[in-house]
Parts: C-alpha cells; structure tokens; sequence
C-alpha cells in the first residue's frame, strides 16, 4: 500500500483520496468558517476508482488523509480468456492476471499493450493500444 499523508485542506476537485480503505477521486470539497472555539471543518465528497461508489466524509481541515500513489504502466497482453486477461509489464517482464472492464470487452486481442494503473495494490486496466 503506497500512500502518503496530506493535509486534507489542501485536497482540491480532481485530487485521489483514501476513505474507508479504498481510493477516491475528490468531487467536492466544501470548507465551513472556524468557529468561536473550534476548527474549520471540510466536507470532502469522492467517488471510488475502482467501485464508483459515492464517499462523503468530514473532517477537520487541519487533520492528514492518505493519498495514494497511482503508478501507470504499460503491459502486453499474453493471453485473453473469459473476463480476464494475461498480461506481461513492459518493464519488469512480471506476468499477472487482470480483469477486463465493461467498456474494453471486445477490444482487447492478444498482442496489443495496455495501459494499466496501479492502486493500493490494485491493478485496473485504463486503455488498450492495438498493436
């Protein structure tokens, strides 16, 4: 899990985010006015990478979230079989299975290289590059 502390004031739309273990995209952020005795408080709204599930959490700006640190890569397919596909890293020459998004079934062939991402441990194929 790589990830690293930010102040969550200083997060903006377009951002990435981890709440409730999983990582976000920031959609909103509303900061109210401090208060006589207490902090401003932020109400940060995202929305999953990987579920695109609705998050909502608030929080005192002054605290740390994690942000996690999303590597791109590209990869070879190998081999296509059902919902999932083989692949090898253009770097490292590691091997592993990936699952297919909705919106790539069909496009993906053996041969072409993929852009893929990886979150907290998490691997999510973006594009396909036909060879």
């Amino acid at each position: 899990m790589t990830t690293k502390p930010v102040q969550v004031s200083t997060l903006k739309k377009g951002n990435y985010c981890v709440i409730e273990g999983a990582a976000c995209t920031v959609v909103n952020v509303e900061i109210s006015r401090p208060g006589k005795h207490g902090h401003a408080k932020v109400r940060l709204t995202a929305v999953g990478l990987i579920d695109d599930k609705k998050r909502v959490v608030v929080m005192p700006g002054h605290d740390n979230m994690d942000v996690p640190i999303v590597d791109k890569r590209t990869a070879q397919i190998l081999a296509v079989t059902g919902e999932s596909a083989n692949v090898m890293d253009a770097e490292t020459y590691e091997t592993f299975d990936m699952r297919i998004p909705e919106e790539m079934k069909g496009q993906v062939a053996t041969g072409d290289s993929v852009v893929y991402w990886t979150i907290l441990d998490d691997k999510v194929m973006k594009q396909v590059r036909p060879a």
